[in-house]
């Protein structure tokens, strides 16, 4: 779909929430990357230092010079982050 997107999904085993944005991503012809947390803490440190939570899923989005991350659980805030760029 959008293939100048640039989309990295950090996400651990077994969480439904990543399930989920992982889902909607491909149902809609995204491309991504998965970063996976699980068993890797200092992974999460690298979130808790770049957006100051260690949950996941954290959706990085960018294209062109712009770049937006969403730490919110739930597909709408991907939606409405997909749809600012």
């Amino acid at each position: 779909m959008s293939k100048d997107l640039s989309i990295v999904v950090w996400s651990k085993q077994g969480c439904s929430y990543c399930g989920d944005v992982k889902d909607y991503l491909e149902k809609n012809g995204y491309e991504y990357r998965t970063v996976d947390v699980t068993e890797h803490d200092d992974r999460r440190d690298i979130l808790e230092t770049k957006y100051g939570v260690r949950h996941v899923p954290v959706i990085e989005i960018g294209r062109g010079n712009r770049y937006e991350a969403v730490t919110e659980v739930g597909v709408e805030h991907l939606e409405s982050a997909l749809g600012r760029l």
